[in-house]
C-alpha cells in the first residue's frame, strides 16, 4: 500500500473550474473520504487520483512516484464503482480471475489468489453463479473481490454502497471498514452521506463548490468546524447558526448577545460586523429561568434523546436532550450553551474566529 499526496489540484472542464487547488495527503494504510454534495467536486478529484481523469495543474503522487499526468493503466491502483461494473456473462470466479489473467499470470496462481478472495470475502458459496442473478449485496462483493484481487497500492471507491437499501448499506459500510482494517489497505472513499464518513473514515476532506473547506479526523470536523459551511453540512441535527451583529474582541471571554449573556472560549482573534454564533444541538440545554429564551415549537423523539426545535429571536434553535425530560410546546425556557462548544463565525469570509480551544486542540 502507500501514501497518496495532492498538492495544488486543479480541474477545469473548458470556463468551469471543477477543482480549486486542492492540496492533502492520504497516509499509508489510512481509510480516507471524500466528502461532500453533489456536484462540490470530489468524484472528479477522485477520477484524477485515479488517472481517469487528468489535471489541468498540480501534483498527484502515489508512494514515491509523481502520476499526474499518467493514464490509469500505468498507476497501481483498483477502482470500485457504485453500479458495480462487473462482466454480466461471465460467473463470479471469471469475474475475479479476468484481471490477473489479463496481467498474464498462471492459471494455478490465479486459482489460488481467486480462492483466497472468496474466502475473505465469504462467497465461496456463489463462485460459479452468474453475476447477473446475485443480490445487490453479493455484487458488491465480487466488485470488492475484483479489486481487492489485484493486490494494487491503492483501492479507489466511488460511492459503492449507494445502489443498496439503507439497512443493508449501514451492513457492507461495517464489512468494508473491517475488511480495510484486515488488509491494512490504503483506501479513498467518494461519499455525500457524512454518517457514512463518520462512521468509516480515518480521516475527512470535506469538499464544497471544488474547495477544501476542511480536512481532519471525524471528530475535528465535527466538533471543530472550519467554516460555516462544514458546520452546517456535518452533524444529524446540524450545528445552530445564530447571526448577529457585533464585535469579539482577542482576549474577550463573554459575549453580550442580545438579552442572554454567553460564556465563550479565550478569543486569540477578532472579528466584527456580520457575525454567527455556532453551538452544536448538543450542547444546548433548557432551563426555566434565564435571559436567553426560546418557544418550544416541536419535539422530535429519538429514543434515548429528543430533538426540541425552538424559535429565538436569532431564528429556529435545535437542543438534543435526554428523552426523559418533558417538553410542552408553545412554552417559553431559557436555552443555556456549553461555554467550550460554542464558535464564532465571520459571516462574510463564512471562517471561523480562532479561539483558545482552537489552539489546545490543534
Amino acid at each position: 500500500m502507500a501514501q497518496i499526496r495532492i498538492k495544488n489540484l486543479r480541474k477545469d472542464f473548458g470556463d468551469f473550474n471543477a477543482v480549486k487547488c486542492s492540496t492533502f495527503t492520504i497516509e499509508d494504510g489510512e481509510f480516507f473520504m471524500l466528502l461532500g454534495p453533489s456536484g462540490c467536486g470530489k468524484t472528479t478529484t477522485l477520477r484524477m487520483i485515479a488517472g481517469l481523469e487528468l489535471p489541468s495543474a498540480g501534483e498527484i503522487h502515489i508512494g514515491n512516484e509523481e502520476v499526474s499526468n499518467l493514464p490509469a493503466s500505468k498507476r497501481d491502483i483498483a477502482f470500485v464503482f457504485q453500479m458495480f461494473a462487473l462482466y454480466p456473462h461471465m460467473n463470479v470466479r471469471r469475474n475475479l480471475s479476468y484481471p490477473l489473467i489479463s496481467q498474464g499470470m498462471r492459471g494455478k496462481d490465479v486459482k489460488a489468489k481467486v480462492a483466497e478472495v472468496a474466502k475473505i470475502l465469504n462467497i465461496e458459496g456463489i463462485l460459479s453463479s452468474p453475476v447477473g442473478g446475485l443480490s445487490g449485496g453479493d455484487r458488491q462483493r465480487v466488485a470488492l473481490g475484483r479489486a481487492i484481487v489485484r493486490d494494487p497500492q491503492a483501492f479507489l471507491m466511488d460511492e459503492p454502497l449507494g445502489a443498496l437499501d439503507a439497512e443493508f448499506r449501514e451492513h457492507m459500510a461495517e464489512e468494508l471498514r473491517a475488511l480495510h482494517d484486515r488488509m491494512n489497505a490504503t483506501t479513498v472513499y467518494v461519499t455525500h452521506d457524512q454518517l457514512e464518513a463518520m462512521q468509516m473514515g480515518d480521516k475527512i476532506v470535506v469538499m464544497n463548490n471544488g474547495v477544501v473547506e476542511q480536512f481532519g479526523t471525524p471528530q475535528e470536523v465535527h466538533d471543530d468546524p472550519a467554516t460555516l459551511f462544514v458546520a452546517s453540512f456535518i452533524g444529524s441535527p446540524a450545528m445552530n447558526l445564530l447571526p448577529f451583529t457585533g464585535a469579539v474582541s482577542a482576549g474577550q471571554t463573554e459575549l453580550r448577545f442580545d438579552e442572554g449573556q454567553f460564556v465563550i472560549p479565550r478569543m486569540l482573534e477578532g472579528g466584527q460586523g456580520e457575525l454567527v454564533l455556532g453551538i452544536r444541538p448538543e450542547h444546548v440545554s433548557l432551563h426555566d429561568a434565564g435571559e436567553f429564551r426560546g418557544r418550544i415549537v416541536t419535539s422530535e423523539y429519538l429514543g434515548t434523546t429528543q430533538v426540541v426545535t425552538l424559535d429565538t429571536a436569532h431564528g429556529a434553535t435545535k437542543a438534543r436532550i435526554s428523552a426523559d425530560i418533558d417538553v410542552q410546546v408553545g412554552a417559553s425556557v431559557a436555552l443555556q450553551f456549553t461555554p467550550d462548544a460554542i464558535k464564532i463565525f465571520d459571516k462574510t469570509s463564512g471562517s471561523v474566529l480562532a479561539s483558545q480551544r482552537d489552539q489546545v486542540r490543534a
